[in-house]
């Protein structure tokens, strides 16, 4: 009888186990939070970094793990096109985000990556509005997260620039919230809601880009301290109107008045008033506290970073001074987070969607070798001489995104040879000053071309949205004039694709790597991570490295 007892009793025993183990969850972080540094070189970790505090990017740097060596895997190198890359896993020829515009080639539509005229604005009714993730071909790791646990996670997306917010968010988001520079508010569109949550509109009426512009932008130190930066006053940077140099302090509150509430775009208190939004919505939608116990995911991409790049250069005091300010934002964002979500129990990567050249003139003016790609002149004589060719104007619709943009419907009522038209604009655009290689699209895997280059066109070709011929420029080459300030990007060339990539929080180890990696890692990483399927348009690998767990 006894032997019984103790046997029921051991039976019992292992059953509550078996049950008790059957209710345990998979270890995940309670939130994922993706923080991507539009414009953000690689470099300027390093740049800068005597100058930076010792919980912002340095804390990253030492708490973290760095992957050093993390390339793009496409030209060209755009905003649209790198937030979709990070979060699908995928290239342009899958994910379908082939620029910030693209044309469809069928019809020769001009397409922006963001354009969705079947819904309207939120908190607005201005045409700011109408813009949603249909373009995108793939699943982002945010979707996927949505799919894995029946959509009880929370996913939300911040960013001023629209594409910056909506991409990363992807498909089935609760959220993605964007800057409206006329009204000073943050805005979403229909695919997401009826109306700003209440938490949103009180955020709005504080009025906070308008309080941010009543401060004049000085410097974060004293000037001269600014060593890593050319002189203030130089002929490389814009000025904003109503300026008479392009120099600090700039008086803000006097600017706003002929540039408007979107002036803070360009100003390192764009990115403080991103940050805000963050912050709010962590607190206010409790990301990181799910009550289904799901992770959350919160993307973020701070898009002042490019906009002072593009005016004031990759080599200005504007944008040192952006930068040791934002290492500061970071360190408190990374406290808040620390304080709400609690510290080690979430994870945060930060990355960049391009880099950003030196100016082309400034580097002549040191005696190096560069120049501008004149997109405008070469469009038109090649136009001229093709027609003289084949009989017909405007053959070539544009050169967008350093493609040759066909006029198909042109090419076929004229009954022309499209091979014939490609070989006649690849002989004359290899005669252009300032272009490396040129290539027909469909044969760019068998190019006489360096392979990494020729891997990055194949990657960032999608047939029924890029042009049928790739332009590849030499280094320190890109579209512009000498009347060009700031910088820009879109190239092959190490400056626009090295990015960082630096990972933190639950789940990864401290150190660094500096094997190859690349921006379509990123995504199976995550997913890795948190035990869920990657993106279904994945090309990238988990980076073993990184995980901890």
């Amino acid at each position: 009888m006894k032997l019984k007892a103790v046997f029921l009793l051991s039976l019992v025993t292992i059953l509550f186990f078996i049950h008790v183990r059957g209710q345990e969850s998979i270890p995940r972080p309670k939130l994922v939070v993706g923080l991507m540094v539009d414009q953000m070189r690689w470099d300027y970790l390093y740049r800068f970094y005597d100058r930076y505090g010792e919980n912002g990017f340095k804390r990253l740097l030492s708490e973290g793990f760095s992957c050093e060596n993390t390339y793009i895997d496409y030209v060209p190198t755009y905003t649209a096109i790198g937030h979709s890359t990070v979060y699908t896993g995928s290239v342009p020829a899958i994910h379908g985000i082939a620029g910030n515009d693209f044309m469809i080639q069928k019809t020769g539509q001009r397409m922006y990556c963001t354009q969705d005229d079947n819904v309207n604005g939120v908190g607005t009714d201005g045409s700011e509005g109408k813009q949603s993730p249909r373009n995108l071909l793939s699943s982002t790791i945010t979707d996927q997260l949505k799919l894995a646990t029946n959509f009880r996670s929370k996913v939300i997306g911040i960013a001023i620039k629209d594409r910056g917010g909506i991409l990363p968010a992807g498909h089935f988001a609760d959220a993605a919230y964007w800057f409206e520079g006329k009204s000073g508010n943050w805005i979403s569109s229909t695919f997401y809601m009826q109306e700003l949550p209440d938490w949103v509109q009180a955020f709005n009426a504080q009025k906070l880009a308008e309080k941010y512009l009543q401060q004049d932008w000085n410097t974060l130190y004293p000037i001269e301290t600014y060593t890593q930066s050319i002189e203030d006053d130089n002929h490389y940077e814009g000025k904003f109107r109503g300026e008479d140099r392009p120099v600090l302090p700039k008086k803000l509150s006097e600017l706003v008045k002929n540039e408007g509430l979107g002036l803070i775009r360009t100003t390192p208190f764009g990115n403080s008033l991103t940050l805000d939004l963050a912050k709010a919505a962590i607190s206010n939608e409790q990301l990181g506290h799910n009550p289904s116990g799901f992770t959350d995911f919160l993307c973020v991409s701070l898009s002042s970073a490019d906009y002072v790049g593009h005016q004031f250069s990759v080599d200005g005091v504007e944008t040192e001074d952006m930068y040791l300010r934002l290492d500061a934002e970071l360190e408190a964002f990374f406290n808040y987070l620390d304080e709400t979500v609690g510290k080690g129990e979430y994870t945060l990567f930060l990355t960049a969607d391009h880099g950003a050249a030196h100016n082309p003139l400034f580097f002549m003016d040191k005696k190096g070798n560069a120049g501008y790609f004149d997109e405008r002149n070469t469009l038109s004589d090649l136009n001229t001489l093709l027609a003289e060719k084949f009989g017909q104007e405007k053959i070539v619709r544009s050169l967008m995104n350093y493609q040759v943009h066909l006029n198909y419907d042109l090419i076929q009522t004229n009954d022309l040879d499209e091979d014939d038209i490609k070989k006649e604009a690849i002989r004359y655009l290899r005669q252009v000053e300032g272009v490396a290689f040129v290539t027909d699209m469909f044969e760019a895997g068998q190019a006489s071309i360096p392979s990494r280059i020729r891997e990055r066109i194949v990657n960032g070709f999608n047939s029924k949205r890029s042009g049928a011929i790739q332009i590849i420029l030499d280094p320190q080459w890109y579209s512009g004039s000498p009347r060009s300030i700031g910088t820009t990007h879109g190239t092959w060339a190490s400056y626009d694709a090295h990015i960082p990539m630096i990972w933190m929080g639950w789940g990864i180890k401290q150190g660094k790597t500096h094997r190859e990696l690349h921006m379509t890692d990123i995504a199976s990483t995550i997913a890795a991570l948190l035990h869920i399927e990657e993106p279904n348009g994945n090309i990238g690998s988990p980076i073993v490295e990184v995980l901890g767990q």
